[in-house]
């Protein structure tokens, strides 16, 4: 298992959260600079695999000292208390839309955040949400991450020496999932925004990276060639993607057979186009991008924190996003309003990270004492 905490991985899973904020918040300019626009992934790719390395990091290092079952433990503690949070923000969400609501006439929030099947068959929308089938538009994350926690809770032991194993069945999981379709039923028939059968792998491969060998694996990205081909597709990305904005010219110079190839290059089942423009992504910048002092910047500094405390401050953005949005609407959706709603929302994702930390360390005075008492 790789030693340490690389800052880097908690500097981009912050810059993600503000990637993912932006995005959330309607027609916002700021949303602009998303990686959405400049290729075939954008910030949900980031999380997901990040979350998995992380993840595995914190719990991989519990069962090293304590066992497996100390490890499954506190997955299942931290799954149980994200089940809470989602049902706690589900309410909190649903409170908010209404309150926008109240105060815009121009447009639905309701609607517009999926819970017009709450409003209208409350009974059914409530035990959808308590087994996880009615999810309102910001929150798909969270259930996905939910599932993705517990299918650490089983992997997690065979990590150790399986890892290839373990990557090799994810990887079928995957490929399945890509020929006969296989979603999870989610309310009305539908099916999950994340399909779960698919960003697994994702995440699994974020937990294989994390515990690697310390050192094994870590020339082959860096090589020139892989790095050159990654700025490659990188490159032929952003032009696909930047093609969108005049489907015209697009359909001008795209061929026929390609377009039936490609599309749909979909979100909801991780394409291999977006999986392999996310994989390209990550050598471009594991290889250029290097761990060192520069993160303790104090810019650094916060981007970081906020990536530490990731699934807390991503919970305040899914309040924090309808609030800008109906703040937005009723300024006409003015540039310098949604300007000021996006990164004031981003300040007070940076305090909240602030707080949350400061707050842990109050136990630490109690604790000291404790440590030079057994240290004597």
């Amino acid at each position: 298992m790789s030693k340490g905490r690389d800052g880097r991985v908690d500097l981009f899973r912050g810059l993600a959260l503000i990637f993912i904020f932006w995005d959330h918040i309607p027609g916002n300019v700021l949303g602009q600079v998303s990686p959405r626009n400049a290729g075939l992934s954008d910030a949900a790719e980031i999380f997901v695999f990040l979350a998995g390395y992380g993840a595995t990091l914190a719990y991989g290092g519990v069962m090293e000292r304590h066992g497996y079952g100390a490890a499954a433990m506190r997955i299942l503690k931290r799954a149980w208390v994200l089940y809470i949070a989602h049902i706690f923000l589900m309410v909190l969400l649903m409170g908010v839309v209404v309150f926008a609501n109240a105060r815009v006439e121009t447009r639905d929030f309701i609607q517009d955040m999926h819970l017009g099947y709450f409003v209208s068959q409350t009974e059914q929308a409530l035990l959808d949400a308590l087994t996880l089938r009615f999810k309102p538009h910001l929150m798909d994350p969270l259930p996905l991450y939910i599932l993705l926690l517990l299918l650490l809770a089983v992997i997690v032991p065979f990590l150790r020496r399986w890892r290839l194993a373990v990557l090799g069945a994810s990887a079928m999981l995957y490929g399945l999932t890509q020929v006969f379709g296989w979603n999870m039923p989610d309310q009305g028939g539908g099916r999950w925004f994340f399909n779960p059968l698919a960003w697994q792998f994702l995440f699994v491969l974020g937990c294989v990276t994390a515990w690697r060998p310390a050192g094994a694996g870590a020339r082959w990205w860096r090589a020139r060639p892989v790095v050159r081909a990654a700025a490659v597709y990188l490159a032929a990305s952003a032009l696909l993607a930047l093609s969108w904005r005049w489907p015209e010219l697009h359909d001008a110079v795209m061929p026929r057979a390609v377009a039936e190839l490609i599309y749909p290059i979909s979100k909801t089942d991780l394409a291999p186009l977006r999986l392999l423009h996310f994989l390209a992504l990550a050598v471009w910048v594991t290889a250029l991008v290097p761990d060192g002092p520069w993160l303790d910047h104090p810019a650094a500094a916060h981007l970081r924190r906020m990536g530490r405390h990731s699934l807390e401050v991503f919970c305040l953005t899914v309040v924090l996003a309808p609030l800008a949005d109906m703040v937005n609407t009723l300024s006409g959706d003015r540039a310098a309003v949604q300007l000021l709603t996006g990164l004031g929302g981003v300040a007070a994702m940076a305090a909240f990270a602030l707080w949350i930390g400061w707050s842990r360390t109050l136990t630490a005075p109690a604790a000291r004492p404790v440590r030079e008492a057994a240290a004597r």
